[in-house]
């Protein structure tokens, strides 16, 4: 921890050099910031929902909260708001890719801190407004969005208006979007609370879904974004929380979800075929495809290690999906065997080789990997 301190205090106090440096020159000489030795990319921007959100929930009126022990047992810092018991998938990433620290929450991100990026991520957000709203507050992707546009205003500053400056910074930078799995548990086939479900058609609630999506991230690109990652929404059919209520003859998993999936993720593929073929000039997107590698993880979860791959490791009921992780529970004692962390979420070991299959090989990416998109 003390090592940790040490290199952000260098971090920080590197920033601040640069910024004196700025405060003395005009507008026609912005100095550009320096990036840290071995960090690939200049800065990471996030956003998305539960699997990535770092304590951006934690205080707001919501249940999608994680700031309470079990949670980040195994994380050095304890109970953030990261839903699983370590690291996320962007923690590992970012190590990965040279970040010295961990991204910093945008509810915490201040000033110089936003130049080396910030995670908007918040718990139950989902592309549609409304998505999510049963659970109770949350940050949907519009709002991240227009809370990136708000740090592109205050970076300016730093860059004494000088745009042209700023948007080539911004375009050296990394931008990563994982959404699309609430907009399913937490909308569409929850039919008690939203309309969705007898108002579209699947197919019909993928189409709208990516229109909204495609709006969204078409903004990101006008607010400075060019590397971008995108994921497909994972397996939730075989989540523990779908396996706890579903009660299948011939199939394990529920794939009426999975099916649904199937259309928004094949859909968001031609998005980012359509992104790099023109639509966005000068923008490289990738696709991660969150899909196949769930159940890879699922189907082949003894060759990585995992004895258990149908109970989060913290939960109540059956598979342990029924209610998830509660404050104060007992998890189980070897997390490193289980893919769930509780009844949504993975552990931080499924994150880590997560993480590091989809940075260095093309096993789980399209068209490129995330080390060679950084590269660019």
């Amino acid at each position: 921890m003390k090592h940790l301190r040490d290199m952000t205090l260098t971090f920080t106090l590197t920033w601040i050099f640069w910024l004196s440096l700025i405060s003395g020159r005009c507008l026609s000489q912005v100095v550009q910031p320096r990036v840290p030795p071995g960090q690939q990319v200049p800065c990471f921007y996030i956003f998305g929902d539960s699997l990535v959100d770092n304590g951006n929930n934690n205080g707001i009126l919501t249940l999608a909260r994680a700031n309470y022990r079990p949670y980040g047992i195994d994380f050095p810092g304890g109970a953030t708001g990261r839903f699983t018991n370590g690291r996320t998938y962007v923690d590992a990433l970012a190590q990965l890719l040279g970040f010295p620290t961990y991204i910093a929450p945008y509810s915490r991100a201040r000033g110089l801190e936003l130049l080396r990026g910030a995670n908007y991520a918040s718990g139950a957000a989902g592309i549609r407004e409304e998505t999510g709203s049963n659970l109770g507050a949350h940050t949907s992707l519009n709002e991240q969005v227009a809370n990136f546009g708000n740090t592109v205003q205050q970076l300016r500053r730093f860059f004494r208006g000088d745009n042209e400056s700023l948007n080539s910074y911004l375009n050296k930078c990394l931008f990563f979007s994982g959404m699309g799995s609430n907009d399913y548990l937490n909308n569409y086939f929850m039919s008690d609370f939203y309309s969705t479900s007898s108002d579209y058609t699947v197919k019909a609630f993928a189409t709208v879904l990516l229109q909204d999506y495609s709006r969204h991230l078409s903004q990101l690109y006008s607010l400075g974004a060019r590397k971008v990652m995108v994921t497909a929404v994972g397996q939730i059919g075989c989540i523990p929380y779908q396996l706890a209520r579903f009660h299948g003859n011939n199939s394990r998993c529920n794939e009426k979800i999975n099916n649904a999936i199937s259309l928004f993720n094949s859909g968001l593929k031609k998005m980012v075929q359509n992104f790099n073929g023109g639509q966005l000039p000068g923008a490289k997107f990738v696709y991660l495809d969150f899909y196949e590698s769930s159940q890879d993880l699922s189907s082949n979860g003894t060759s990585y290690g995992f004895d258990v791959i149908d109970k989060g490791c913290c939960g109540v009921g059956r598979n342990n999906g029924q209610i998830t992780c509660l404050p104060l529970q007992q998890p189980c004692e070897n997390r490193q065997k289980y893919l769930f962390w509780d009844a949504f979420h993975p552990t931080e070991l499924a994150n880590i080789l997560l993480a590091k299959a989809t940075y260095s090989s093309q096993s789980y990416t399209y068209p490129i990997n995330i080390q060679q998109l950084a590269m660019l």
